[in-house]
C-alpha cells in the first residue's frame, strides 16, 4: 500500500534530471525508488552516453534499487520520476511490483520538448500483424519446450 507522496523525492527526481542535461550525460529525466522513506536508487537517463536504447532513468533506478536491496522484487517501494514513464518504463515498474508512481511532467511536457512516444501507445493498441515493426510467431511448438522445462522444474524462483 502507498505511502503519502513526499515533494522531496520528487525535487531529488527533478535536480537529478537537470543536472543530467547540464553534465550533458542525456536527456532531462532522472528517477528515484523509495523504500520506507528512504531514496534505495536513483538513475538518470543515459541513452546516449551508454548507447543503450533501454538505459532510461526509470529502468536504471529500478536496476540501482535492485542491486541495493539484493532482489528482483521492489514490492513495498515507490517510483519518484520527472516525467511520466513511457511504455517501456511502465512496464519496467509493474514487473518490479512498485507499489506507486509518482510523476512530475506529463507526456505531453515530454512530447513538446522533442520526446514524443505516442507512437508507442498508437502502436500497442494496434494487433500484432498491423504494427509498423513487423512481428511474426516462429517455431512455437519448439518455443514451448521452454515453458515446459519452468512448470516442471522444482528448482524455479517464481516471480
Amino acid at each position: 500500500m502507498p505511502g503519502q507522496p513526499n515533494p522531496d523525492f520528487m525535487r531529488r527526481a527533478i535536480a537529478l534530471a537537470t543536472e543530467n542535461v547540464a553534465a550533458v550525460r542525456g536527456g532531462p529525466f532522472a528517477a528515484v525508488v523509495v523504500l520506507g522513506g528512504k531514496i534505495v536508487g536513483e538513475g538518470v537517463n543515459s541513452v546516449t552516453v551508454s548507447n543503450d536504447p533501454t538505459a532510461h532513468a526509470e529502468v536504471n533506478a529500478i536496476r540501482a534499487a535492485a542491486k541495493a536491496l539484493g532482489t528482483f522484487t521492489l514490492a513495498g517501494c515507490e517510483l519518484y520520476t520527472s516525467c511520466e514513464p513511457c511504455p517501456m518504463c511502465l512496464a519496467a515498474a509493474y514487473w518490479a511490483r512498485l507499489d506507486a508512481i509518482y510523476y512530475g511532467a506529463r507526456a505531453a511536457d515530454a512530447a513538446r520538448a522533442g520526446f514524443d512516444d505516442a507512437i508507442l501507445y498508437e502502436e500497442l493498441r494496434k494487433d500484432s500483424a498491423v504494427r509498423k515493426l513487423r512481428s511474426t510467431q516462429l517455431l512455437s511448438d519448439e518455443a514451448w519446450s521452454s515453458f515446459a522445462a519452468w512448470i516442471a522444474s522444482p528448482n524455479k524462483i517464481e516471480y
